[in-house]
């Protein structure tokens, strides 16, 4: 599962193009979420996201599949100036067929480390894969979800 979120220049057109760009690169996409609107985290007066996750089938390994979305990313104008800072284009490995992987200085997590605490990942996993659970601690996403605060599940929209 991927997670792909916009908040610079024409959010809904760069999510678009992401996908394109992944079945470009040999990434099946098998289902996508609707469009859900999201605060800028953790900097609210940031611009808003739009975000998306997305099941897909590849043959790649985890880390190929880094470099894969790290290089649209790119193509789509990310610059890495700061952490958190505004992107057009954010993917995200959320999971990779419940690998876990979380070695030293490595380039990757999975499943993602901060996924759990994430409105804008938790809500659009439920609507791909209602059934689907965490690797490492085998929580449901529903659960999850319902272990968010009420205020982050009021600053996310479905559109």
């Amino acid at each position: 599962y991927l997670s792909v979120g916009s908040n610079l220049g024409n959010k809904f057109n760069n999510i678009e193009i992401t996908k394109f760009e992944l079945e470009k690169n040999k990434i099946k996409i098998l289902k996508s979420s609707s469009n859900y609107i999201s605060e800028s985290w953790p900097d609210p007066s940031m611009p808003n996201y739009i975000n998306i996750i997305i099941k897909i089938k590849t043959n790649l390994a985890p880390l190929a599949l880094l470099k894969i979305c790290n290089l649209i990313e790119l193509k789509l104008g990310r610059t890495r100036s700061k952490k958190n800072a505004p992107r057009t284009c954010d993917i995200d490995i959320i999971d990779y067929n419940k690998r876990i992987l979380n070695e030293k200085n490595s380039q990757l997590i999975l499943p993602h480390p901060r996924m759990n605490k994430r409105n804008f990942v938790l809500l659009p996993l439920f609507e791909v894969d209602k059934s689907w659970k965490h690797p490492k601690s085998k929580i449901n996403v529903a659960n999850m979800i319902n272990s968010l605060p009420i205020k982050d599940l009021r600053s996310i929209k479905q559109i």
